[in-house]
């Protein structure tokens, strides 16, 4: 593998990619630490998971496939696997965090909104 013959168009939509990644996920962590409570928190982190992801294994995709002269798959799996469980784990901790705040009795359990009655 010989990464001293990428091209200059790749290597900046390869530094780009990369750079995005890492400030989406720079302002996730940004985020996490900025909101005020669990719930708000929650969020910033898997937005930045996910998005920064993308840029960075697209990024590492590039140059994987250019180093080799074929295409290489492997960042596709680990984008599959980060996708799918960044929201289920997202999905269980905020169930876990609102059942110990309900049975608590806590201010920050979210409101429940009520159905509509019909007329």
């Amino acid at each position: 593998m010989n990464f001293e013959t990428i091209p200059l168009w790749a290597a900046i939509i390869i530094s780009f990619l990369v750079l995005a990644g890492a400030v989406l996920t720079f302002v996730g962590a940004i985020g996490l630490m900025r909101m005020p409570s669990f719930y708000q928190r929650i969020h910033a982190p898997t937005l930045g998971t996910s998005f920064g992801a993308i840029g960075v294994l697209l990024a590492s995709a590039i140059l994987a496939s250019l180093g080799e002269g074929r295409f290489i798959a492997h960042e596709v799996l680990i984008f599959v696997f980060v996708s799918v469980t960044t929201p289920v784990t997202l999905m269980l901790l905020a169930r876990a965090a609102l059942h110990r705040d309900r049975v608590e009795g806590s201010s920050e359990v979210p409101a429940v909104l009520e159905k509509p009655v019909d007329q």
